[in-house]
């Protein structure tokens, strides 16, 4: 099969496409033929060993794909060959074939193509468990979405309105903020033109946010802080700005505020019957229009280096996709 491969710490463009050996599947795993890959932040990092995860050379990276089941390891019982399939897999995503857990596996509604289902996972997945779980968003709340035209930043817009929430989303251009209203933003701040701190003073009558959703840390994290509501919430989501922010804990104390840790994949691991809920969820909506993931770019796997170049250089609106096969 071939693959992109990873064969020492280093920028995007020195991977190398090259053909290898299928992987074989464990026991309680299942062999995907990967039809499209979801490209996301953590690509960038794991290639550069800045990521918490560091596999051993060489490696494929891509951490979540879609594509149909090929093989099923005797201790996974709720899918077979055949299934169309979305799949969190860490690494190993921007191949031909990928071996994955059976319990990061679900199966996809039959109205979503490949594409969509490899942009899906990670970035709904995320952004659902930071809203439900860990920032217990309530209908009526305002939430404050940063970096709001990426990946997870509109799924967190298209999320926070469909339960309820006023959504305040967070830019660069007006460019990106076009693309966030567009999903359903009710209010907009260009943070290149404006205070962010400022503009969410004016928005919210000086009250502050109720959940700040926050994958970009750096600055903006230390603005945001400043202005959370009493009983606020800010989810640390990444740190896609390069810093990653202290906290000077009595702006926490004033507030009675809380910042909270927002992983994932750990999540998804741990707490599988809640994972399995969430997605129930997002299905339903997406299946009621609510959710629309855009996938801004497509590129082929002989590609695959220039789209995680792309993203890590925030070039991508949306989610960015490697097309398999």
């Amino acid at each position: 099969m071939k693959a992109v491969l990873c064969k020492a710490f280093g920028p995007a463009e020195t991977l190398v496409l090259e053909e290898v050996a299928s992987p074989e599947p464990k026991k309680n795993e299942i062999l995907l033929d990967v039809h499209a890959a979801g490209v996301n932040f953590p690509d960038t990092l794991i290639i550069e060993g800045k990521y918490q995860f560091k596999p051993p050379f060489p490696f494929s990276p891509g951490g979540e794909a879609a594509g149909v089941v090929s093989a099923v390891g005797e201790k996974v019982g709720h899918l077979k060959v055949g299934d169309r399939v979305m799949a969190l897999t860490g690494w190993g995503s921007f191949a031909e074939q990928v071996a994955v857990p059976g319990y990061n596996v679900l199966p996809i509604p039959q109205a979503m193509d490949f594409n969509t289902a490899a942009a899906f996972s990670m970035t709904y997945g995320t952004s659902m468990h930071a809203l439900k779980q860990r920032g217990n968003l309530q209908p009526g709340e305002t939430l404050l979405v940063l970096g709001a035209s990426g990946g997870v930043g509109l799924a967190a817009v298209e999320i926070g309105k469909a339960m309820g929430a006023r959504v305040i989303a967070a830019a660069s251009s007006a460019e990106k903020l076009a693309v966030a209203k567009a999903a359903g933003a009710d209010e907009l701040i260009n943070y290149s033109q404006a205070s962010l701190k400022d503009e969410i003073k004016r928005l919210t009558g000086g009250n502050g946010v109720d959940v700040i959703y926050d994958p970009v840390g750096g600055d903006l994290f230390d603005q945001a802080i400043r202005s959370i509501a009493w009983n606020g919430r800010l989810l640390v989501v990444g740190f896609a700005s390069g810093r990653i922010p202290e906290l000077p804990v009595n702006l926490a104390l004033l507030k009675g505020a809380a910042v909270v840790g927002v992983f994932w994949g750990s999540f998804a691991q741990r707490q599988p019957q809640d994972n399995a809920a969430n997605f129930q969820q997002l299905f339903a909506w997406h299946a009621e229009g609510k959710l629309k993931p855009l996938v801004s770019q497509v590129y082929p796997l002989a590609e695959a280096a220039r789209a995680i170049d792309d993203l890590g250089q925030r070039k991508a609106v949306g989610k960015v996709v490697v097309q398999v096969r």
